[in-house]
């Protein structure tokens, strides 16, 4: 079983909370606007990182990861970048991808909206985490947390915090 923490939109702004709210998360998962390559390097320094680079991250960020990742752990395909939608209103380069590569969960960020949603006509599920920042118009910070067991995506916990 793999324990994963889920955010993004962090825009350079890391929550304390992260580390106790991940702190038995086997890894962290960052959808992109991270805002820093700071952001970028206490997250790993804390857990292993995966992540992808949003529309507002530098030409550091940009070095660090790319604008897609595709990868499996445990029996579970996972597909995430920052802007690609969501069920029935995908950016069209991004359905085509969902269409080529079949991936169990499709995460993206931007948005700012938490959303989990299943995808029956791609039988995936969707997971937006909302924005773990502190700028922007969003009035609460939110962050994901679930586990992987081999096929099977289960115990999903949000953390929700409204912003000062």
């Amino acid at each position: 079983m793999t324990k994963i923490g889920l955010l993004s939109d962090t825009h350079g702004w890391l929550n304390p909370a992260v580390f106790e709210f991940f702190k038995d998360c086997d890894e962290i998962w960052h959808a992109g606007d991270i805002g820093s390559a700071d952001v970028a390097d206490a997250l790993s320094a804390f857990k292993p990182l995966r992540a992808v680079y949003g529309n507002i991250d530098d030409y550091k960020v940009r070095r660090m990861f790319d604008w897609i990742n595709i990868f499996a752990v445990e029996k579970v395909v996972v597909m995430m970048t920052h802007i690609g939608g969501y069920p029935n209103h995908y950016e069209p380069e991004i359905e085509k991808l969902i269409i080529e590569e079949k991936p169990d969960i499709f995460i993206s960020g931007h948005s700012h909206i938490l959303k989990v949603m299943n995808d029956k006509h791609y039988k995936l599920l969707h997971i937006n985490p909302g924005a773990a920042g502190n700028s922007g118009f969003h009035k609460v910070i939110t962050m994901v947390r679930f586990q992987i067991d081999g096929r099977e995506i289960k115990n999903m916990d949000l953390y929700e915090k409204t912003r000062n």
